[in-house]
């Protein structure tokens, strides 16, 4: 199976949205989850409210009933996770998907589609959840 096919299959399993989309469910309370490397979030900049969470740890860090959740994260909780332009960040919300999270999406088109849409973006990084 080639990776696009790959992607496809887990983009057939979760909600996309879109930067518009994804903005209304922030305003809402949702957790946007940034899973891009500290490299990219500095030099691009980031999104005011987000967390980041880098990929290394992203289960863990949101698994419902894991024991190094994030204080007060449920299988509930609504989380929208962003990536450099949507990939891996599909992949994520697929696998996050299948540990138990009932309201997962994924940013379509990444933190790049939020900043050309001239949603807010913050200069530089802060640090990652560890």
């Amino acid at each position: 199976m080639s990776v696009e096919e790959f992607l496809h299959q887990a983009r057939a399993e979760i909600n996309r949205v879109g930067p518009e989309a994804a903005e209304a469910l922030r305003r809402d309370g949702a957790l946007l989850v940034d899973i891009r490397p500290w490299r990219n979030r500095t030099t691009e900049g980031e999104i005011p409210g987000s967390v980041a969470i880098e990929r290394i740890v992203l289960e863990w860090r949101l698994d419902p009933h894991g024991t190094h959740r994030l204080p007060g994260s449920t299988e509930d909780t609504s989380v929208v996770l962003l990536c450099n332009e949507g990939y891996a960040s599909s992949l994520a919300a697929r696998d996050l998907k299948r540990i138990g999270l009932r309201n997962v999406a994924d940013l379509a088109g990444g933190f790049r589609a939020w900043a050309a849409a001239g949603l807010p973006v913050r200069e530089g990084a802060s640090e990652a959840v560890t």
